[in-house]
């Protein structure tokens, strides 16, 4: 294994000014630093990272917590994204990321707390999971760097998406393509979707919209059983909606199958908008309409506030940060008079 007493002896300079370039120090010169960054890489050195952990008491390693009811892991379509800008922001600062979804060793189970510690994460960011859990709350509590996305907790930062926003925008679109009886399914109960909801009632009050309680159905987010079974329920109704709003994109299946099942054609027939951006939406016709949520931007947030908290504690404020959707007018919703 190639050392730093290597490179300096090949260099010609000492031990010390090897480990400043290595290190980006600014006392010494752009062109020696250069020069010695060159030979290093050319002798295949690399830093010991347990000689690196016991200086500065970091491990640069990351924990994601990241448990949805679906157990969908990297295949959920939208946080796969958010937490991919999350691991790309994370390595360029110098750090490795760990998931932590199962929280077992070969001899016993750790809470998430236990396995964070075992592991000894700088810090962890948590994601998509049962934020009532209370081995969730206990590692929130903890003295462990903690980011959330989408979820608030007193006293942690938190990174989420503008959902109040998002739903007021999406509706005004449906409304100004002249639909009036706009009938909303829900994800199941969470932060989110008591954002949503809530912006939904107020913005059909704002438009003078009725709001009939058999529009409002709930169905698990990412769940196109549930969509199908309730989009048929509306679809039943005495006086059914002209637009369906989904959870998210992904359960937007579940009520395209109903509504074909129903012999009917979208937005000929009737309407559809779900929630999230997910690429598959732009590839089916007609092109879903929905909000585009920015996942860059939620991740690379997430991974700068966790490792300004994990390097600059006393400095980084304690913040809700927030990012907004666009909408994307795709081809589901029909113009109507």
């Amino acid at each position: 294994m190639v050392s730093m007493k290597d490179i300096s002896v090949v260099c010609g300079v000492s031990i010390a000014t090897v480990s400043k370039a290595l290190n980006n120090h600014k006392d010494i010169g752009e062109e020696t630093k250069e020069h010695i960054r060159r030979v290093a890489k050319e002798m295949g050195y690399f830093p010991n990272s347990a000689a690196k952990s016991l200086k500065t008491n970091r491990t640069y390693s990351l924990g994601v917590l990241f448990v949805d009811d679906e157990r969908s892991g990297l295949t959920h379509d939208y946080f796969a994204h958010v937490l991919d800008s999350f691991k790309s922001t994370a390595e360029e600062k110098g750090y490795d990321i760990t998931f932590i979804n199962s929280c077992k060793t070969r001899t016993e189970r750790m809470s998430y707390l236990e396995h964070s510690r075992y592991r000894r994460f700088d810090g962890v960011v948590i994601a998509c999971v049962d934020f009532e859990d209370p081995e969730v709350e206990e590692l929130v509590r903890s003295d462990i760097p903690v980011v959330t996305i989408d979820h608030l907790f007193n006293n942690r930062s938190t990174i989420v998406s503008d959902n109040v926003k998002g739903i007021r925008e999406l509706l005004y679109y449906i409304y100004q393509m002249g639909h009036r009886k706009i009938a909303y399914i829900h994800g199941a109960d969470s932060a989110v979707t008591q954002s949503r909801l809530s912006s939904y009632y107020r913005t059909c009050e704002e438009l003078g919209l009725d709001t009939p309680a058999e529009y409002i159905r709930e169905a698990p987010y990412r769940n196109t059983k549930g969509t199908y079974e309730e989009t048929l329920k509306l679809l039943e109704l005495k006086n059914p909606p002209t637009c369906i709003m989904y959870p998210d994109d992904f359960s937007c299946f579940g009520g395209i199958n109903a509504i074909n099942a129903k012999g009917l054609k979208i937005p000929d027939d009737i309407s559809i908008a779900g929630y999230d951006g997910i690429r598959i939406g732009r590839h089916f016709e007609p092109q879903l309409t929905t909000i585009v949520q920015d996942t860059g931007r939620l991740g690379r947030e997430a991974a700068i506030k966790l490792i300004n908290l994990i390097e600059s504690p006393k400095t980084t404020l304690t913040e809700q940060i927030i990012v907004e959707g666009t909408v994307f007018e795709g081809k589901s919703v029909k113009k109507i008079n």
